[in-house]
């Protein structure tokens, strides 16, 4: 039997995340609509259900919503609620700051709705976006009461910025952009040996943070494989360089896996046999030796490194990085990083299509993060699930 996407169920329970009360657990994230909203507006898009579903007159409510969201000196806030208007004294100021990626949200969301930014402050906007960026070329978070950046290098944050940069470059002032060579540097200085980025110079390697790193080189008109619709002139020096291709490309594609639950990666036979760290006669092992406890002509019979069942190759998900289960959210991250380097084919698409919709699709619409998993936890999940 086919797999099937329940598309008239996803429809629904984005519908009813827009429309009715968000489930508790979201409580929470108040502070933080801006972002469920963008998931929303953006699922319902790609399903093609946005205008059929919703009036000219909600759209236009939504847009407005959004744009009050908006500071005059810059960027936008998460939500409305902090937004203190005529009441504002002085000393609050901190409590209602723009952020980075509300300000992507925002702004990706006014152009899902179709608007034509029109509203939208783009001097005050970028000038606030170059006063984030910090003297390693990453960005911080917010603007804290002393006017200085705070929080910051995170590769998340770099993608916004290029994106913010990106779609509000039009008409901008040299004087007023980035400093997108530095950005560069850092981005190019957080690849790792094994291929892929890390959130930084010398940290561990994610798909999620290789995700941020190739979509921000590609909004900055420094990648090399093809990017539709990039205003941006490309200069000469663009990434990657030939011999870090095949390396990442590997590192991606081993980031499929069958290892769909927390079981799966017991490991207590190899346990056992490495637990026996000391000699009997109270000696010390080397790591060598106690690595040699297991001898290469043993199989290992119950952890990583068995050979799955051929039913089991049936469902391949992807994780975030190695000796980790597959995750819905990584189908994005890491097949969106291949897609942006024209290489999605590498993966084996059935078995990942077959994991999202026979393992982590759930009945009442929305995808769960992991088999059996309830998709109310995260609207996150059925977004990157829809893709």
């Amino acid at each position: 039997m086919a797999s099937i996407f329940n598309k008239s169920t996803h429809i629904r329970y984005f519908l009813r995340c827009l429309k009715t009360h968000l489930p508790t657990a979201y409580s929470s994230n108040d502070s933080q609509r801006i972002t469920l909203a963008f998931f929303v507006l953006c699922g319902l898009d790609l399903l093609n259900a946005l205008d059929t579903n919703t009036t000219e007159n909600e759209r236009a409510a939504y847009v407005d919503w959004i744009y009050r969201c908006q500071r005059s000196d810059g960027g936008f806030r998460g939500f409305t609620g902090a937004d203190m208007g005529v009441d504002k004294t002085e000393g609050v100021e901190h409590w209602d700051p723009a952020n980075i990626a509300a300000t992507y949200f925002a702004l990706a969301s006014l152009a899902i709705l179709g608007d034509d930014l029109a509203r939208v402050k783009r001097k005050e906007c970028l000038r606030w976006l170059k006063r984030l960026q910090l003297s390693d070329g990453t960005f911080g978070e917010a603007l804290g009461s002393d006017g200085e950046a705070h929080s910051g290098r995170d590769m998340r944050f770099c993608y916004c910025a290029a994106a913010i940069r990106w779609i509000l470059a039009g008409g901008m002032g040299e004087e007023d952009d980035i400093d997108v060579d530095g950005l560069v540097r850092f981005i190019e200085a957080s690849q790792t040996y094994e291929g892929g980025f890390a959130n930084g110079p010398a940290h561990e390697t994610h798909a999620g943070w290789t995700y941020c790193a190739i979509g921000a080189l590609s909004l900055l008109g420094r990648l090399r494989a093809p990017v539709k619709n990039n205003r941006a002139a490309r200069p000469a020096q663009v990434w990657p360089s030939d011999d870090s291709v095949e390396q990442m490309l590997r590192w991606l594609v081993s980031l499929q896996t069958s290892l769909l639950q927390e079981e799966d990666l017991s490991v207590s036979g190899t346990t056992e046999a490495m637990a026996q760290v000391e000699l009997d006669s109270g000696a010390q092992q080397t790591s060598l030796e106690a690595a040699q406890v297991l001898s290469p002509e043993d199989p290992l019979t119950d952890g990583v490194g068995v050979e799955p069942l051929q039913d089991e190759l049936q469902w391949a998900g992807l994780t975030g990085r190695c000796n980790k289960v597959a995750d819905t959210c990584y189908t994005f991250w890491a097949g969106g990083s291949l897609a942006m380097l024209d290489n999605i084919h590498l993966l084996d698409q059935e078995a990942l299509r077959r994991y999202l919709l026979e393992k982590t699709q759930h009945r009442i619409g929305g995808f769960g993060k992991l088999p059996g998993d309830v998709p109310g936890k995260d609207l996150l999940f059925t977004f990157h699930g829809s893709l």
